[in-house]
This record gives structure tokens, sequence and C-alpha cells, in this order.
């Protein structure tokens, strides 16, 4: 069992759900992701997910956009999000970890490269933007055998079929893009969510978490009431974008804690 698959296990037992934050690895400051990705689990994170930055990030708004360019020009790559996450599990052994990107720096470090540095740094799942599930099934299954969770995109477009087909590869969770756009667009639509996660689940067996449109602790507990999971993003680092390097581990264990407050109080 992986660790996101025993985090899983561990809050359905508790009758509890998942919180995912997402942030981009360097951004804003290089040399406080690590803090920052400590601070959040100590706050109540219970996956976190890194992004991995790249030029042309095309399900990403303005604000992750943004954070990707910065953190670009601090000349954070793959290599260092992968230090960052062996910094992390000399700190916390216990939480998962899941890096989400786009196929161009995982093909230019090289595949059987980048499954096999990935586990040993600590890494626990990996979420490629651009990679169908039509097109990764050897990528799904070399990551399966190193005990890394594949993890794939749904959005409100997707068929029965390709649902089917991504329940038969995936592992660790799916995550349901819960509108039609990119990160941090559109209005939320909560009915439209609890009509099509039971959809999903239909299809596949794994928790499914939702995000995208997810901005405070009130919408965060109204999908919450119908997923498995939450996951946070764009208000996050446009957050964390207006901190000084001083508060910008504690300003996000702040907004974590107030969101997992209103997942338990569920």
């Amino acid at each position: 069992m992986s660790r996101i698959q025993h985090t899983f296990a561990q809050l359905a037992a508790q009758g509890r759900k998942a919180l995912i934050p997402y942030v981009t690895a360097g951004d804003p400051y290089p040399d406080q992701t690590v803090a920052l990705m400590l601070a959040m689990a100590d706050a109540g994170a219970d996956v976190i997910e890194l992004g991995v930055p790249f030029s042309d990030p095309m399900a990403d708004g303005p604000v992750i956009q943004k954070a990707a360019e910065r953190a670009l020009t601090h000349g954070v790559g793959l290599r260092q999000v992968l230090a960052y996450v062996r910094e992390f599990r000399a700190g916390n052994a216990a939480t998962p970890v899941v890096l989400m990107g786009y196929a161009n720096p995982v093909e230019r470090y090289g595949i059987d490269a980048f499954v096999r540095d990935a586990k040993a740094a600590g890494v626990d799942g990996v979420l490629i933007v651009d990679y169908p599930p039509e097109e990764c099934e050897a990528f799904a299954a070399a990551l399966k055998a190193q005990a890394l969770d594949p993890i794939f995109l749904l959005a409100p477009t997707s068929t029965p079929e390709r649902m089917a087909r991504i329940g038969k590869i995936a592992s660790g969770y799916v995550y349901y893009v819960s509108l039609k756009g990119v990160t941090g667009a559109g209005h939320l639509d909560t009915e439209a969510v609890a009509t099509a996660v039971p959809r999903i689940r239909e299809h596949v067996s794994v928790p499914v978490g939702v995000g995208f449109g997810i901005r405070d602790a009130g919408t965060a507990q109204a999908v919450a009431r119908v997923s498995d999971a939450v996951v946070i993003g764009s208000r996050l680092v446009q957050l964390l974008e207006a901190e000084s390097r001083d508060n910008v581990a504690a300003a996000g264990a702040s907004f974590i804690r107030e969101i997992r407050a209103a997942l338990d109080a569920l």
C-alpha cells in the first residue's frame, strides 16, 4: 500500500476528507519551499501537490503561470524539485507528496531516470497534465512498479469510456477538474460537482479529489460533502505571492488550518 493509499484509508476510517494543497516548487521563495511544505503538513494538509515549474503550463491560469515563471527565473527545475522532496522527507516521513506538472520536463530528464529518482527522493504520486491515459500506460506501469501512484485528471467533458480507461490504470486518487477552463477560472458550481462525482465513482475505484475553483472554507466544505478530497491551489499561490520571505510558511499554515477546520466541521 502506497503512502497515498494509506492516508486515504486512515481518513476514511476516521470519516474525514483529505485536504490537498498545491504550491509551485520554488515560489515565491526557493529557500522557503520546504519550510512551507512542512508547515502545511503540520497544519493539516493530508497530501501535498508540488508543482514542477514549466514555461507553458497549458492547464493553469494566470496565478499559477506567474508562479511558474518566478520559479524558473530562480533556476528551479525538476532536479531542484526532487531535492526539495528529499529535504522534506528528512523532516516528514508520513505526508504524501505528488508531483504535478507537464510532460516536457519529465521527458527531458528521461522517463526511467525520473521514475527512479522520484522514488529515491520520496515522491508518492505523479500527475502529468498532458499525458492522456491512452498514451501513458507504460509510464503508469513504470510508476506502479516503484510503488508510485499515477494520478489522472477527469473533467466535466470526460466520457464514460474515458473514465473507465482511467479507472483501469489510476491509483492513489483521481483529480476531477470541477469546471471548464484553467486553474483559478470561473465560479464553482457545487451542484454540478455533486452530480458528476457519483458518475465518476461508477468507473473508478480510487478516491475522487476535486479541484479548480475552490477558494475558501465555504467552497471547500461544499465540495467535501460529495468528494473524498479537496484540492486547492490558485488561491493559496495567490495568497503566498503577497507574503514576505519570513512569513510565507506561517501564512500557508494559517490558510491550511482554516480549510482543515471547515472540512472537519462536516
